[in-house]
């Protein structure tokens, strides 16, 4: 989506010189001044107008699983998202000043149109507000005027009843810079008052309504066009009926045709029908999952299951949450050099292995076990699994094994520990094992296939335990 937006960037200069416009700089001051002295008026050149920009805004709907009203988490975290992008400030005045774009009644190619009546009110509170000012100097200041005090009493009101608009446009303005919409709507979800859904959607939507004429302006000053893409996550791992909230919210949102909005749903549909179907939603569907599925996604589509290429990539990221190796690697090595620069430009071994060099070896077995599964030519790469979770699961599980091994391997074991029972090569016998005998590429098959087939290893446990026993 970025690449597209780039390229259109780029083909629309041809149509129209002028560059889009960004509120940052001096472009947060022009900004200011359309907003407050200008409407601005959707033109036949705007619509026609191919370049885009997408703000990306991630919705976990696991973060607000224990919420009742799914509309509170979905609405904020898109008001947060919108004001963290443009500036707490445009928003601000914004919803002071700021007025609703309006369509152009015919073929003209002017988008803005001045605000009249804004700006006859403007001037009319600045030309009081100096003649009460005028009149309350002249009172105190000349010598002939001092003692009427009836004219310092006018001067005085009409200067103060002139400036008490500008100040509460002013402290509106400060109000909505310092309480932003996240909080106005958490304060709904907690007040008694809207306690009914009526009231509460009814405060939600004009939230809503606010920021998509907000929305609307910043398209034409940008002179691009905006859209809002929401994507909504960890739906699997909720409860039915907040499953069946979220997917109600989104509906809610997307009702209005001119909405900037796209959803991206990422969920697993064999998962979310049956929670569905489990709710009270499906009344008049037949209780079919799939058929409301149907009618709320405008554009469905399937991943295809992950390749040998994804995988490894998969892998190397889940890779680089294991940093702890490396850095305790270095640190070893780190810790060497020092001891050999005391002691002369002779490292003296130690008497025995000692816990460095323990853990040493513990990050070879553990960097060798890594790269067996990340090299395309091992047939163990083919079995890892195509879920994230599965992936992290493993590259976790891999070091504890192998350092548990490398204990054993250590360590004498007593009679009582089970030595006669058969163990698979590799994975430490009933005699102690040193650890240049352990074999790091077997440890990890084991943890995949622990990963991927339970039940089959158990079975593969129960036939090793049924063989020694005999």
């Amino acid at each position: 989506m970025k690449e597209e937006t780039a390229q259109r960037e780029a083909s629309e200069l041809h149509h129209d010189p002028r560059p889009p416009r960004t509120p940052q700089g001096w472009g947060l001051l022009q900004a200011l001044w359309y907003l407050t002295f200008f409407q601005p008026v959707i033109t036949e050149g705007h619509l026609r107008r191919r370049n885009m920009e997408f703000i990306f805004i991630r919705f976990s709907a696991w973060q607000y699983a224990g919420c009742d009203k799914l509309w509170a988490g979905l609405v904020t975290t898109l008001c947060h998202n919108i004001r963290h992008h443009f500036g707490a400030l445009l928003l601000s005045v914004f919803h002071v000043v700021g007025t609703r774009p309006r369509y152009a009644s015919g073929f003209t190619r002017s988008e803005w149109l001045l605000k009249t009546g804004t700006c006859l009110k403007l001037w009319a509170t600045l030309l009081v507000l100096t003649t009460g000012l005028v009149i309350l100097l002249v009172a105190l200041l000349v010598p002939g005027i001092k003692d009427h005090h009836a004219l310092k009493v006018v001067g005085s009101a009409v200067a103060s009843l002139s400036g008490s608009s500008l100040v509460l446009g002013a402290v509106s303005i400060l109000k909505n810079l310092l309480v932003s919409e996240k909080k106005k709507i958490e304060r709904l979800t907690n007040s008694e008052r809207f306690a009914s859904q009526l009231g509460f959607m009814s405060k939600v939507h004009d939230e809503v309504e606010g920021l998509v004429d907000f929305l609307a302006f910043m398209e034409i000053f940008e002179r691009r066009r905006l859209r809002v893409v929401l994507e909504i996550t960890s739906l699997d791992i909720c409860l039915p009926e907040k499953v069946a909230g979220v997917l109600n919210a989104m509906n809610t949102l997307l009702s209005d045709a001119n909405a900037p909005f796209i959803f991206i749903l990422a969920v697993d549909p064999s998962v979310i029908v049956p929670c569905l179907e489990q709710t009270g939603c499906m009344k008049g569907l037949a209780d079919n999952g799939y058929l409301y599925l149907n009618r709320t996604v405008t554009l469905p589509f399937s991943i295809p299951a992950m390749g040998a290429r994804s995988r490894l990539r998969c892998l190397e990221a889940a890779l680089q949450t294991r940093e702890d190796l490396m850095y305790r690697l270095i640190a070893a090595n780190v810790q060497r050099r020092h001891a050999k620069c005391h002691a002369g430009g002779v490292l003296v071994p130690p008497p025995s292995l000692g816990w460095k060099d323990w853990e040493a070896e513990a990050v070879r077995c553990i960097h060798e076990a890594f790269r067996c599964l990340h090299d395309g030519a091992d047939v163990l790469s083919g079995y890892l699994p195509t879920n994230g979770a599965n992936v992290r699961r493993i590259v976790n599980t891999i070091p504890i094994t192998l350092r548990l091994l490398l204990h054993r391997a250590g360590t004498p074991r007593s009679p009582g520990m089970g030595g006669g029972t058969p163990r698979s090569p590799g994975m430490g016998g009933g005699t102690p094992r040193t650890p240049e005998s352990l074999d790091p590429r077997a440890a990890a098959a084991w943890v995949v296939l622990a990963d991927r087939w339970p039940c089959r290893l158990s079975w593969a446990l129960q036939c090793l335990e049924d063989a020694g026993q005999t």
